[in-house]
């Protein structure tokens, strides 16, 4: 029995160990890039903290909601959250979800990650280009919020909706490319401002799961991985703050690259993920 009661410590200490690593490096590129949070917590779940995947994507809005809400209160501070931006953005893309989701019903799984993989790419790819016109970084002096348009803030909200609905994911990675290139953002902006998105809509989006009856195996080892998501992302968005605009847009660019290869690998070879 003694040597059961080790065992049984030992694995939950193991369990705790890699859900605070894990935690924290999530935490940092979601407040470093303004994304990621979902595609890279989702697998950390399922692979290696044994949930289930109904399960791992609600735990996985906890973890991410708290990172986001961390990150953004961070980016906030130093001014880099337009708030204006976020509600009206945020308010548009809840129909274009709803839309989206019954639109994606239809459509095979494997198509779903290949369309997204795609439209993740062209995000990078959008992204990478601005970044190579980036001049000399004006630093944190030129992090203005733009103009408030609301239609044309609207319809960005809506057409980010339907396609995070119709696939399922989406988040930082079509709203931070959609906030820069689209609505002329500093990507500074643009990460910080997609936090405040991000904690909005997971936070609707748990709600939704938990009056599903969804629930999360094990919460101790998700509350230490949100708790350490938190951490992580309030050292990610200091960091953002001193990253020059080229190297932030670029290394987003790269990441995005980076998932929008395995899914799409996932999809067509490995039969999903």
């Amino acid at each position: 029995m003694a040597a059961q009661r080790l065992a049984g410590r030992a694995r939950l200490t193991g369990v705790l160990a890699v859900a605070i690593l894990s935690g924290v490096a999530i935490g940092l590129a979601v407040g470093t890039l303004g994304g990621g949070g979902s595609v890279l917590a989702v697998p950390v779940l399922v692979y290696v903290l044994g949930e289930n995947l109904p399960d791992a994507t609600t735990a996985g809005l906890a973890v991410v909601g708290a990172g986001a809400l961390a990150g953004a209160a961070r980016h906030a501070l130093a001014g880099r959250v337009c708030w204006r931006h976020a509600v009206s953005f945020t308010v548009a893309a809840l129909p274009g979800i709803a839309l989206g989701t019954v639109a994606g019903d239809a459509v095979p799984e494997a198509v779903l990650l290949v369309a997204f993989g795609l439209v993740m790419l062209a995000a990078a790819s959008s992204i990478w280009r601005r970044a190579g016109r980036e001049g000399p970084d004006p630093g944190p002096d030129a992090d203005a919020c733009p103009p408030l348009r609301l239609p044309r803030d609207a319809l960005a909200g809506i057409a980010v909706g339907v396609v995070t609905g119709f696939i399922g994911v989406g988040g930082g990675f079509l709203i931070v490319p959609t906030l820069a290139v689209g609505l002329a953002f500093t990507m500074r902006t643009a990460v910080g401002t997609s936090l405040a998105i991000i904690t909005a809509t997971s936070a609707l989006s748990l709600a939704v799961h938990l009056g599903a009856g969804r629930a999360v195996e094990d919460p101790g080892a998700v509350a230490a991985m949100a708790i350490a998501c938190m951490a992580g992302s309030v050292a990610g968005a200091a960091t953002a703050g001193r990253l020059p605009q080229r190297v932030l847009g670029r290394a987003f660019a790269a990441l995005v690259v980076l998932v929008a290869g395995w899914l799409m690998v996932s999809a067509l070879a490995l039969g999903g993920p």
